[in-house]
């Protein structure tokens, strides 16, 4: 591992100051569970890690009438665990349970999550030039198209990668129209989660739309009755914390027998948590059945782009759309 410079500052302010001042490469760490991993395998190298987890009000859970508010330092177990959070809002509480060991939801931390780099096997394990990859070297090519892509993604791939966007908690948060501060040289702002992630295009190895310096304060969940109609349903491989082969967080809001909203974001599939919207559009105002679901379900992957291997991931993504949206109705009537 390259020898780096250590900080914590206890202000926002402090640590936006010390990653302008430091040398090209620094970074902020929180649980340290992906970036760590990373260096260890000398694909990142920064020079530089400032810890953000003493800066005052970043470990705070906030909820009123209106909105769920999680500090970007909360760890996932505090949300995954929380009595609210887990009736109120089960899909994200569930994508939590879901997404990792208990020892690594007592690490991790909210805020990061977002910011997880894939675990496409041709970018963890081709930094010794093994495996080209566009996203770990711009330009190199990417092995996992025409290769072994099983695991690889159906929706918002381009020519140069086609990676999946590893996160469970994104996905719910997507799907339940969240926010996040971010606070820079230039001051705070908000921006929607669905914003924050980029498609690969032609410049895969730019993952985020966050300017240089910018710290992701905290992640505001609007407050809505759809939150006790939800679920996060996950298919993996193996049931002990393994990352998706396809994921689905829905929500529902019915009335009379009839969904009058919903929400649908879909992951393990796509290269960004992805919004199902025209499946949500054609469930507006109809009742739902298994077999609905099923049609609901198969919409969700209408531009979808198979390759070689993964091609088994639509039926099975469509079949995990439609199971949770079963799921959901089920709560809503209990």
């Amino acid at each position: 591992m390259k020898a780096f410079t250590y900080i914590r500052p206890t202000t926002a302010k402090e640590a936006i100051s010390a990653f302008a001042s430091a040398a090209e490469g620094a970074r902020y760490i929180a649980g340290g569970t992906t970036l760590y991993d990373l260096m260890k395998l000398n694909i990142e190298r920064p020079p530089f890690l400032i810890d953000v987890t003493a800066i005052a009000g970043l470990n705070e859970i906030d909820i009123n009438e209106d909105r769920l508010r999680f500090g970007a330092s909360v760890p996932m177990s505090a949300v995954a665990s929380h009595e609210t959070i887990r009736t109120s809002y089960p899909v994200l509480a569930e994508s939590l349970w879901k997404a990792a060991s208990q020892q690594l939801r007592n690490m991790a931390t909210v805020g990061g999550n977002l910011l997880q780099r894939t675990r496409c096997m041709y970018f963890r394990n081709g930094a010794d030039g093994a495996y080209p990859c566009n996203k770990r070297e711009p330009g190199s090519g990417c092995a996992a198209i025409g290769g072994l892509d099983r695991g690889q993604a159906l929706l918002g791939v381009s020519a140069l990668c086609n990676a999946v966007s590893p996160g469970d908690w994104p996905v719910a948060l997507t799907a339940m129209d969240a926010r996040i501060e971010v606070v820079g040289a230039a001051g705070s702002r908000y921006m929607p989660i669905a914003e924050l992630y980029r498609l690969p295009g032609e410049t895969p190895h730019l993952e985020f739309t966050l300017a240089p310096g910018e710290l992701v304060t905290a992640i505001e969940v609007p407050r809505t009755p759809a939150g006790r109609s939800s679920t996060y349903h996950k298919i993996r491989d193996r049931e002990s914390y393994a990352f998706a082969l396809a994921s689905a967080a829905v929500a529902l809001e019915l009335q009379g027998g009839r969904v009058t909203r919903a929400r649908i974001a879909v992951g393990g599939v796509a290269t960004r948590p992805w919004r199902a919207t025209e499946a949500e559009q054609m469930l507006a105002g109809r009742r739902l059945t298994a077999d609905r679901a099923l049609e609901i379900g198969r919409a969700a992957f209408q531009a979808a782009q198979p390759g070689r291997h993964n091609g088994f991931k639509l039926e099975l993504g469509a079949r995990t759309v439609a199971d949770a949206l079963m799921i959901a109705a089920e709560r809503s009537r209990s």
